[in-house]
């Protein structure tokens, strides 16, 4: 049986560098490019800096640039010790502008928070379709899904602190239930692809084992991506993956 763990090259996650941080293209990709809205960013700050230190106005972002600039800090702040709570004003700082700033590009922090999910959704979903598009084994499926799952939130842990739910904690509680829908996604890939496999093994119940099983699988994966956080991102999520998945699923 293949590795589970052994990802091709092309489905490491979109948008990411070798560290695992989402990369400009593809975070631009999820924000709509709002050119006024960047000139505006540009000729507000940078032309009220110069008016008052007499230093020539700094470069204007390019379109959709601030945007990206925003999510990407706003993910490496979720990366520190007791980064639940992130206030606007903080990130306002670390990104040396003003909060109006922040709401030229993103009308809440909401917003923003919603910008790191659709990068999870589409970073995680890609992979899935390329695993059920290239395997054939609906175990094999399963077991790499998880393993996709949790190596993309060890390779970036401001996003698993999305995932589990710690940084939404005091957010707005859609952002709560759009994180539930991923899971329930999540499951139902998998009860469908071990469907394939219960029926491919000749069990008589094949959708009520797809079920038990698929439940059981995405509670494993959300746990470790729990202990992951809680841990100070101490304890990989992957850790030991490999047997355990086997033996769940064979």
């Amino acid at each position: 049986m293949p590795d589970v763990l052994d990802v091709p090259e092309e489905q490491t996650p979109p948008g990411t560098d070798d560290t695992g941080t989402p990369a400009p293209a593809t975070v631009a990709h999820h924000a709509v490019e709002d050119r006024a809205d960047d000139n505006a960013d540009a000729a507000g700050d940078d032309s009220a800096e110069a008016a008052t230190s007499g230093s020539p106005a700094r470069k204007r972002p390019k379109p959709g640039e601030r945007r990206v600039q925003i999510l990407q800090t706003l993910a490496g702040m979720l990366e520190q010790p007791g980064a639940e709570r992130i206030t606007t004003a903080a990130l306002a700082a670390r990104l040396a502008v003003s909060e109006a700033a922040l709401y030229r590009h993103f009308a809440s922090k909401a917003q923003m928070f919603e910008g790191l999910i659709e990068f999870i959704e589409s970073s995680v979903f890609t992979l899935v379709n390329q695993i059920t598009e290239r395997e054939s084994s609906g175990a094999v499926q399963a077991q790499k899904m998880v393993a996709v799952l949790l190596q993309f939130g060890e390779k970036n842990p401001g996003m698993t602190r999305v995932m589990v739910g710690d940084a939404l904690v005091f957010e707005h509680e859609r952002l709560t239930l759009r994180m539930n829908q991923f899971f329930e996604r999540v499951e139902s890939q998998l009860r469908q692809s071990l469907r394939t496999a219960a029926e491919a093994a000749g069990s008589p119940t094949p959708t009520v084992d797809a079920q038990a099983l698929a439940s059981a699988l995405t509670a494993l994966a959300i746990g470790r991506l729990q202990r992951y956080a809680r841990s100070g991102f101490k304890r990989l999520p992957t850790e030991h993956l490999e047997p355990a998945l086997r033996r769940l699923t064979t």
